[in-house]
């Protein structure tokens, strides 16, 4: 059912929504001052040592700086629940300074004191002129800062208010939390001194959604940041792990059916609430959804996690449904989530932000790769590997 099927996914979400790689060691190991230590955290054996020089106008090494950096957030964390402190132990520092970037602020949560973001600032070495057009180019294109946002930590001492935080991304409530006010908050301070073009929203899982969220809130002001979202939680059944292809369509059709609906059948109850009280006829707002429609954020997702495959899904129904002849009904569709029209009738449809998942338009990014198992597939390592020849990347624009 969808409820078991939502369910399964917050828990996924909680057990699985850390950076962790079965190909790492996973065992701990002493250091100095008894200090553990674990691979994955360090740079030095896990991070892009292949990127000695960062070409901006490359793909790869943006998103490969993006996913670092957001690694970075995820062992400030650890060390700071490790107590790793200090030049010699802390382990966060390389993971952006190796790129020339400098962790200006922690982003703390206010109810359990985690480090769940960070602002980085772009400081490149000092250069002569140029040498070419190319060089000119790239410089042009790097960011500023980067805002980076971890996923769940399943630590003690962050755990709980991490669960916390993926319930509200299930309920469609994130909006609503402290932990995204103080991002959103960060986010508009920086956009308002240098401009949204040099800022990058970044963020793997959770702080995938965090990184959409504040993306989408800058766009709607008519400016677009780019944005980089790891593994970002798309609140479905994974209909795409479905072999059957006419089975699969089928499913969605439904769906897009019912959804689209349900969606009228809102509309049409808040229309008569409005005619019982009386209310003059307001002209309608510009519609959000088709507001964003030339905003392209970022989107990295592999086929063998389920908590984000649906993206493709997601935006390769669209392009269907429109030859089919009922492109209207997909585009009525898109702009909602069944579960998130149920939590918002259950609720006294109260919530107007909608899926922070549902997007106009993005980049979308597959990694085809083959993973051994669904904490590979979810991990942000995968991300910055030297091997991105099984990358498949795909431009979706909303047509309205």
């Amino acid at each position: 059912t969808f409820s078991s099927s939502i369910t399964s996914l917050f828990i996924n979400i909680t057990l699985a929504g850390t950076n962790q790689t079965p190909d790492l060691n996973p065992f701990l190991k002493k250091e100095k001052e008894g200090v553990m230590i674990c691979e994955r955290d360090d740079f030095s054996l896990t991070g892009p040592l292949h990127l000695t020089a960062i070409d901006w106008a490359n793909e790869h090494h943006r998103r490969s700086v993006a996913a670092s950096l957001v690694q970075g957030i995820y062992v400030a964390e650890r060390d700071r629940q490790l107590q790793r402190d200090g030049p010699e132990l802390a382990l966060s520092p390389k993971w952006s300074e190796y790129f020339h970037f400098r962790l200006i602020r922690k982003l703390v949560d206010d109810a359990d004191f985690s480090i769940f973001g960070g602002i980085y600032e772009y400081k490149p070495p000092q250069q002569k002129q140029p040498s070419s057009h190319h060089t000119f180019k790239s410089m042009e294109l790097s960011p500023r800062y980067v805002i980076a946002f971890r996923g769940t930590v399943t630590k003690a001492d962050s755990i709980s208010r991490d669960m916390e935080l993926d319930l509200h991304i299930i309920k469609n409530g994130l909006h609503t939390t402290t932990r995204f006010e103080i991002a959103i908050q960060a986010v508009r301070s920086i956009v308002a001194s240098v401009g949204a073009t040099n800022v990058w929203p970044a963020g793997h899982s959770l702080g995938a959604s965090m990184a959409l969220l504040t993306g989408k809130t800058i766009a709607r002001t008519g400016v677009f940041p780019e944005c980089f979202a790891f593994n970002p939680p798309f609140l479905s059944p994974p209909i795409e792990r479905i072999k059957d292809k006419r089975i699969k369509h089928g499913i969605r059709i439904a769906g897009s059916v019912i959804t689209a609906g349900l969606a009228l059948a809102k509309k049409a109850t808040q229309q008569h609430s409005q005619n019982r009280l009386a209310l003059p006829a307001l002209p309608a707002p510009p519609d959000p959804f088709t507001a964003l429609s030339d905003w392209f954020p970022r989107l990295y997702v592999n086929p063998g996690d389920h908590l984000c495959s649906e993206y493709r899904g997601y935006f390769e129904h669209r392009n269907k449904m429109e030859e089919l002849g009922v492109g209207f009904v997909e585009r009525l569709a898109t702009q909602n989530s069944l579960g998130g029209l149920l939590v918002d009738i259950v609720g006294g449809g109260k919530n107007t932000e909608g899926p922070v998942h549902l997007i106009p338009s993005s980049v979308l990014t597959v990694n085809r790769s083959p993973s051994r198992d669904f904490k590979e597939a979810h991990g942000i390592h995968q991300w910055w590997k030297e091997d991105h020849s099984r990358f498949e990347t795909k431009i979706y624009k909303y047509n309205h």
